[in-house]
């Protein structure tokens, strides 16, 4: 392996589909694709593992192709969570680190993070992440970074990403039981964002909407940094699902009506008559207005859902960059133009970008979040996932009798 280059791995476990981007890392920073897959989910409901063995079994499978591609072994990676039990809470903190020329060091920023996180979030929530948001010394606020800084008292205001510990758990065993360690857990929308985000957009404040099949979770972002985390329990297969009991047909054929005819603009100058047919099937014939109901009736919820989130992040109709919409749902042909309605902002589908190799082949937005994830890996230098050579798993032989073993231990 070429000592100047590092491999990452970004997982994203969704509750339809898995996905994999295995990178490589060079001494400056530039990060290229290598391999990837995509593959169906087992298992998982609502985000979340409902048993152990059908997500470790998606994984196992999907990644084989990926580790194929990059002549690599996977053995830990930076993995997607979601599911509504996501909290975004913000808490604030101080600590007294001396005197008035004592400057401040790691430590200090660490004490100062630990007082506030202690007792404000509940014992059974794992902290996925604590973002400053601002520090302040001895009274002077609007800090970003007080390193080297003098000062008797540091106070710290922070967004700290929660998630309950039993889902984390289960999540982390599911992945291992793929003989996958996740090294980090971070939140679909966030992952999403750092693939599809500019620094400009972060300053000046800009959401990321992340429609997966039973999900969409949402990312604020202002000011540089992460202000709220959100997440609203339907998704993409919500509106196939509706399509599939209204008009008494398979999801599989819900699935193309809503891939191919509908459109975002519900444009009512469109043929009134949707005819969908396979090969050596008689074709049906649907009502278009009747088709468009359904789905607008229920993207209406999944997006009046959202700005609920943002209202009470209180970022409804405050964010100058408007929304960026990634994962599966933002496949939808037009969404952009039915999202800017419905949110009174400026919308635009987010294509995953900064990465080398292979990446036109992963520049989609139901990428963007196994792309961010690869990419967040990428900066924690002291992160690697993988080996160029595959081991070889061991071969689970019969056991050998005692007497057999008596007469082969004489040779």
């Amino acid at each position: 392996m070429d000592n100047d280059k590092r491999f990452v791995t970004g997982l994203d476990v969704g509750t339809e589909n898995v996905r994999a981007v295995v990178a490589t890392v060079n001494k400056d920073g530039a990060v290229a694709v290598v391999g990837y897959n995509e593959g169906k989910a087992t298992g998982m409901r609502k985000g979340m593992p409902a048993n152990l063995t059908g997500p470790a079994s998606s994984i196992d499978k999907m990644l084989g192709e990926a580790e194929r591609m990059g002549g690599i072994e996977v053995k830990s990676a930076y993995v997607s969570i979601n599911g509504s039990q996501i909290l975004s809470t913000k808490t604030e903190g101080m600590i007294a680190v001396g005197t008035v020329d004592h400057e401040i060091d790691d430590r200090d920023l660490d004490r100062v993070e630990d007082v506030a996180v202690t007792g404000r979030i509940p014992a059974n929530r794992d902290v996925l992440d604590v973002v400053p948001l601002e520090y302040a010394l001895d009274g002077q606020g609007g800090i970003k970074d007080p390193l080297g800084m003098s000062g008797a008292r540091l106070e710290m205001r922070a967004n700290v990403i929660s998630a309950l510990t039993p889902n984390c758990d289960n999540l982390k065993k599911a992945t291992l039981a793929a003989d996958v360690e996740s090294k980090r857990l971070i939140p679909s929308a966030v992952a999403a964002a750092r693939a599809v985000l500019t620094e400009r957009q972060k300053e000046n404040g800009v959401a990321v909407i992340d429609m997966g099949a039973a999900t969409t979770s949402v990312a604020v972002y202002e000011e540089g940094d992460l202000q709220y985390v959100g997440v609203v329990p339907a998704g993409s297969n919500n509106i196939t699902n509706d399509l599939a009991i209204v008009l008494a047909i398979d999801p599989e054929m819900a699935e193309e009506i809503k891939v191919r005819f509908v459109t975002g603009d519900f444009n009512s100058e469109k043929s009134p008559v949707i005819r969908v047919g396979k090969e050596g099937k008689t074709e049906r014939a649907f009502d278009r207005k009747e088709v468009e109901e359904v789905v607008k009736a229920r993207l209406d919820e999944i997006f009046s859902e959202v700005r609920k989130k943002l209202k009470a992040a209180k970022y409804d109709q405050r964010l100058p960059e408007g929304a960026i919409l990634t994962g599966g749902g933002a496949k939808m042909r037009d969404i952009e133009i039915f999202a800017k309605h419905a949110l009174e902002a400026a919308v635009k589908v987010g294509i995953p970008q900064g990465l080398g190799g292979v990446s036109e082949a992963v520049a989609k937005p139901e990428y963007a979040v196994a792309v961010g994830l690869a990419l967040l890996a990428a900066e924690d230098s002291r992160y690697q996932s993988s080996t160029t050579k595959k081991s070889k798993k061991p071969l689970n032989l019969p056991k050998i009798p005692n007497l057999f073993k008596k007469f082969f231990s004489k040779f």
